[in-house]
């Protein structure tokens, strides 16, 4: 069963009645983790719902999500009096949180998790290391894409959120987790969609104040036939600034090129970071994907996992 509890500014701690029904989304960084439960309402509601600043979702006793609460609403209608509670995981933190303008000439990931992270009261957890030198921060960049944008440069890695909340310095992928999907498994839906929209076939990159350019290809979408150029002005850049920007763009834009939703009939299937063996034969579906999204919900037809999966 799924509970949650509620925190407030005053540091009061509330268990919500029954749920009726529940919809939470695990990805692990961004879109951010949500969550949006609905209750019967009772009255003392009226004094926690408008401090609520926290919350944290268990099933069976199992923290599934902590994050921060984004609203809530009151409804009467035929279904009675209801409240309805709404929120994201704590990444939702450093989205909503602009960073100052900032260059590095050399930085360690302590540095940057002092500035952008832990003003926010968000735990940290450093399993890989990493640091470099010519990072600057742009002015309106979140706190978060500060903080990215460090690690994948200098470690090739985004970081994450674990469901408790703790933002974790190391790549997500590679959990060891794993889900068999085959034709035996009861499977309520499948889609799988392979796009070719927005995928980048060549970034070039330019330099007009020192007068250079470079240009990176993504080889295997241009020998397939891709053909989407995108450029880019870089004034007063280094080589190896130029070559992760390209990358990193061509990275970024093939991250959603073939994605496969699977839906099963109980939650919490598997979570982001898992991997699924998929052995369908009759759609002639079969190899190793990585859990991008996992959505779990429960309404009045019961519980179901909507997979997302995908090749990264």
């Amino acid at each position: 069963m799924m509970t949650l509890h509620l925190d407030t500014c005053d540091g009061r701690r509330y268990q919500l009645p029954v749920l009726l029904r529940w919809d939470l989304e695990l990805t692990g960084a961004v879109p951010c983790d949500s969550l949006r439960a609905v209750c019967l309402y009772d009255g003392e509601m009226a004094q926690v719902l408008p401090r609520a600043v926290r919350f944290t979702a268990a099933w069976d006793g199992e923290v599934m999500l902590r994050g921060v609460v984004d609203a809530y609403e009151i409804t009467l209608s035929g279904q009675g009096l209801l409240a309805t509670v709404e929120g994201r995981g704590m990444a939702a933190l450093l989205l909503d949180n602009e960073s100052e303008a900032l260059s590095y000439e050399r930085a360690p990931l302590s540095d940057i998790l002092a500035n952008h992270v832990s003003p926010y009261g968000i735990q940290t957890q450093v399993r890989q290391d990493v640091s470099g030198s010519g990072y600057a921060v742009a002015s309106g960049s979140s706190q978060w894409r500060a903080l990215q944008g460090f690690t994948n440069r200098f470690g090739g890695f985004d970081p994450y959120f674990t469901r408790e909340g703790t933002l974790v310095a190391g790549p997500l992928w590679g959990s060891g987790r794993q889900i068999r999907v085959d034709d035996q498994t009861p499977l309520l839906s499948l889609r799988q969609r392979e796009q070719r929209y927005g995928v980048i076939s060549q970034v070039l990159i330019q330099d007009k104040v020192q007068h250079v350019s470079h240009q990176v290809v993504n080889e295997a979408f241009t020998a397939a036939g891709g053909q989407r150029r995108h450029v880019l002005y870089m004034p007063r850049s280094t080589p190896d600034a130029r070559r992760y920007t390209g990358e990193y763009q061509i990275a970024q834009s093939a991250l959603e090129q073939l994605e496969i939703d699977l839906e099963l009939p109980f939650p919490f299937a598997a979570l982001p970071g898992d991997r699924a063996e998929l052995s369908l034969t009759r759609l002639n579906l079969t190899g190793s994907y990585e859990v991008v999204r996992s959505r779990s919900r429960m309404d009045g037809d019961g519980a179901v996992t909507l997979l997302t999966v995908s090749r990264r």
